[in-house]
């Protein structure tokens, strides 16, 4: 049972960042919203949506799940941030304001992935291994 719980944690992660991509990458009116208040569009949009589907697919295969990890947490660390100093918890979502999803979901797969970041820390090169 045990050994389940990460994987479910690794493609619950995954699937969020990759269901994302439509909006960012198809150039989705509310996901420009949010890149132009933070003076990121369109090359940080993109290049964040680019980001992410790595960062998903790193955490489904098994060696490098670490650096998805690592990534996620960098990326929706960011993406927390931008919420809380310069969006706001609420953003638009079809014309109106979202009720804080946006936000609340980002801060569930921060917390997700620093905690299968936490759980494959062993495999961190270098810093996870120990040396005798």
């Amino acid at each position: 049972m045990k050994k389940y719980i990460p994987l479910t944690l690794r493609i619950a992660v995954a699937i969020i960042l990759i269901q994302t991509l439509r909006f960012k990458l198809t150039g989705h009116e509310d996901s420009v919203w949010i890149f132009e208040q933070v003076g990121l569009e369109p090359f940080g949009r993109i290049g964040i949506g680019i980001a992410e589907l790595i960062a998903g697919i790193l955490l489904l295969i098994p060696k490098t799940v670490w650096a998805g990890a690592a990534m996620t947490v960098g990326i929706i660390g960011g993406a927390v941030m931008m919420h809380l100093t310069i969006l706001g918890i609420e953003v638009p979502y079809n014309g109106e304001m979202d009720g804080g999803q946006l936000f609340i979901t980002a801060v569930i797969t921060l917390l997700l992935g620093a905690t299968i970041l936490y759980l494959y820390k062993k495999d961190i090169p270098i810093i996870g291994k120990k040396v005798h």
